[in-house]
């Protein structure tokens, strides 16, 4: 008896992940973010060609990245894009995992596929705002991200060490989705936004098509600040520098440096070794594809493949790196 059960159990996990198909072919649930930035093309990259492989990803885009997680932990989703700062405060219990009574043991179900840059934080205000540094935010409305997800907390954090300004406190917090944050901005109904993308996002570059606008820049002195070293430090997180005429209508002169994120894509431990094999020799077979889907996408190499990935591949894509002579760190090998 016990052991039907659990081979009935096995087959309800795996089947969870599967969306269900009048022809009976197997699509595998996939979720990210909202299109148009650097989370959502990479997935989509990634679900183009695990379909060369025989992988059919259904990709849910607009989701909040905290919840894929726990979704795919728990055995509901078969490919997320994943966050690496989310995965010890998963496996702790914390933050917004606090009231998640079976979170760290959904953290323990989670594998990784690969890592990418996937861009910075972006600090925006319109010319004409008023705002032309840091502290020019006091009493104005920013846009700090989703009400869900650790963005928005982030964001504040930024203001913070550079300003030491408050969200709720010395400004109001805008939170609101992605699409409606940059409409906000647009639209003048906040004097700040702050919205993750890859350098050279058309998202962010949209504001200097018909005006001008100013990139708010980490200034070298606070780069230097133990706050902002322990912020750059966290899991996922480090500098990005760039030129500040990356962008038409850009007005902050010299380099600009911000907070740069990193993200994976990822499963869990009930997926198909094969399946998994398939998707990410596909993925990797096809390389030139990806490289011709966006610039950003264009750093993403061997080299690469693992960046700031901190939970353990999935055994399906670690046969793979294997097979094709990847240098895989140590901290990341599946347990055999």
């Amino acid at each position: 008896m016990k052991i039907a059960y659990f081979r009935a159990a096995a087959l309800a996990a795996i089947s969870s992940l599967v969306v269900n198909t009048s022809a009976g072919a197997e699509i595998y649930k996939g979720e990210t973010a909202g299109a148009g930035g650097s989370t959502h093309a990479m997935f989509v990259a990634f679900a183009n060609q695990a379909r060369k492989g025989g992988v059919d990803i259904q990709v849910n885009a607009g989701q909040t990245l905290t919840k894929s997680m726990l979704n795919s932990g728990r055995g509901d989703l078969a490919f997320y894009s994943g966050v690496p700062s989310l995965v010890g405060l998963m496996k702790g219990g914390k933050a917004m995992y606090s009231k998640v009574e079976k979170a760290p043991e959904y953290a323990g179900n989670l594998r990784s596929i690969m890592g990418f840059k996937a861009g910075m934080y972006h600090v925006v205000t319109k010319a004409g705002s008023g705002v032309d540094d840091w502290s020019d935010i006091a009493g104005r409305k920013v846009y700090v991200g989703p009400p869900a997800g650790s963005a928005s907390a982030t964001s504040a954090t930024i203001i913070k060490i550079m300003s030491g300004l408050e969200a709720g406190k010395d400004y109001t917090a805008i939170k609101l989705s992605w699409g409606e944050g940059l409409s906000a901005l647009a639209d003048g109904n906040v004097d700040v936004m702050v919205q993750p993308g890859e350098v050279g996002s058309a998202q962010i570059q949209q504001f200097g098509l018909s005006g001008e606008f100013r990139l708010l820049s980490i200034t070298s002195d606070k780069l230097q600040s133990e706050e902002m070293k322990g912020l750059m430090g966290r899991p996922g997180r480090g500098l990005v520098t760039f030129p500040g005429n990356v962008y038409k209508g850009q007005l902050t002169q010299g380099d600009v440096n911000g907070l740069g994120f990193f993200q994976f894509v990822g499963t869990n431990a009930a997926m198909s070794e094969d399946v998994v094999y398939a998707a990410t020799k596909a993925f990797w077979e096809n390389l030139d594809d990806v490289h011709a889907t966006a610039n950003f996408l264009k750093d993403i190499t061997p080299e690469t493949a693992f960046v700031a990935v901190n939970l353990p591949l999935h055994k399906g894509a670690y046969r793979y790196y294997k097979e094709a002579g990847f240098d895989v760190p140590e901290s990341i090998i599946p347990a055999q």
